[in-house]
């Protein structure tokens, strides 16, 4: 069976921790980065409703994510491809590793601790408590 790793990235030195050691330690495996565009980011809220701008908005967002995956990507030849997903982003990382058929996630931590972890969320504290499949998580 082959290895099938996902990597959730957003460009952050954490991410790129993550991409380098998934790809290191598994240099056989099939490595995908994810990127998942937040609707929340553009004010868009299920009660809210559409806000006004949000298809630019998202064209927007996807042509930066698309920029900083290809640029992630350089030089791992056909070893990493992509993917881009809307949605929560804790919520939509365990979808994508369930529902596709990953057997890994490689997640990079901003390693935030007390206060602030608490007040700002944390995407990796939540992908480790729900992910269907094993977490490593990258400092």
């Amino acid at each position: 069976m082959t290895t099938r790793i996902l990597v959730p990235f957003d460009g952050s030195p954490p991410s790129e921790r993550a991409l380098e050691f998934a790809t290191t330690e598994w240099p056989e495996a099939h490595v995908t980065l994810l990127y998942v565009i937040n609707p929340s980011d553009a004010g868009f809220t299920p009660s809210s409703g559409v806000p006004t701008g949000a298809e630019k908005w998202f064209e927007g967002a996807k042509a930066d994510a698309e920029e900083l995956l290809a640029e992630a990507t350089t030089g791992f030849d056909d070893a990493v491809d992509t993917m881009i997903e809307v949605g929560r982003p804790a919520q939509t990382i365990g979808e994508v590793a369930d529902e596709a058929g990953y057997t890994h996630v490689v997640i990079g931590s901003h390693g935030r601790q007390g206060v602030q972890r608490i007040l700002l969320g944390s995407v990796t504290e939540a992908v480790v408590r729900s992910a269907p499949v094993p977490v490593t998580v990258v400092r």
